[in-house]
């Protein structure tokens, strides 16, 4: 690969609602906020095509708030798709205060904020350099946004789902309880699956290996590895056939 050129055309971005506030916390922190934007800014500002599946758990995770409450499940999932469209909204914001051009899609009809999920219009705003942030993941209940990102990576054909989380890549153990955790540099779906390796939900999994859409698992607070994974450099964990 030639020197300064960029591994991937497209990408996909999926970031947990609790990497928008600091651990153990909830709601947004306007440092993580800013950070986050950063780090997509610099890819974008590579000519990357770049779309963003945000989550809501830093608001509401709708399989914990059914479990503690009386609501009904598939009640309580909506309210998380619609915590999602909060996390949306700030990270639009943020990059366009950024000079980042962007689109808010939701797979729930808001129109006083948001686009409806189009996948042809995605694919447009994307061709046109518009950051697209992807939000209510696939607007039914009872489906994670992991499960969300690993379709709209198929739908939009890109190139690697970037799978951000708060540890260097995947792990034979919790590293953060377990000092002596072993990192993987490279799994293939099947190895993720068996080990029973939290990287991302089955169905997310399974689907990636179908439409064989790497995934590549990195630690999104330090700051500069977003553009280290697109520019091909040996970050976090890569699972691929």
């Amino acid at each position: 690969m030639p020197a300064g050129k960029p591994k991937y055309r497209r990408v996909i971005l999926k970031i947990s609602g609790e990497g928008f506030c600091r651990s153990g916390q909830s709601g947004i922190d306007q440092e993580q906020l800013q950070s986050i934007a950063r780090q997509i800014a610099d890819v974008v500002n590579l000519n990357v095509q770049t779309a963003v599946v945000v989550g809501g758990g830093n608001f509401i995770r709708g399989a914990t708030i059914a479990q503690q409450t009386q609501l009904q499940p598939a009640t309580a999932h909506y309210m998380g798709m619609l915590a999602t469209v909060l996390n949306g909204l700030a990270l639009q914001d943020t990059l366009e205060a950024l000079d980042i051009a962007t689109r808010l899609q939701s797979a729930i009809n808001i129109s006083a904020v948001c686009e409806p999920f189009i996948r042809r219009r995605c694919i447009r705003h994307l061709e046109k350099d518009r950051t697209v942030i992807l939000s209510a993941g696939t607007g039914n209940p009872f489906v994670t946004t992991d499960t969300c990102a690993a379709l709209r990576a198929t739908e939009i054909s890109a190139d690697v789902l970037l799978k951000a989380t708060k540890v260097d890549g995947v792990f034979d153990k919790d590293p953060v309880i377990h000092p002596d955790a072993k990192r993987f540099d490279r799994l293939t779906y099947d190895e993720v699956i068996d080990r029973r390796l939290k990287v991302m939900d089955v169905s997310a999994i399974d689907l990636c290996q179908q439409h064989r859409v790497p995934i590549v698992v990195f630690n999104l607070t330090e700051p500069g590895n977003m553009r280290r994974v697109v520019m091909g450099e040996s970050v976090g964990t890569l699972v691929s056939d």
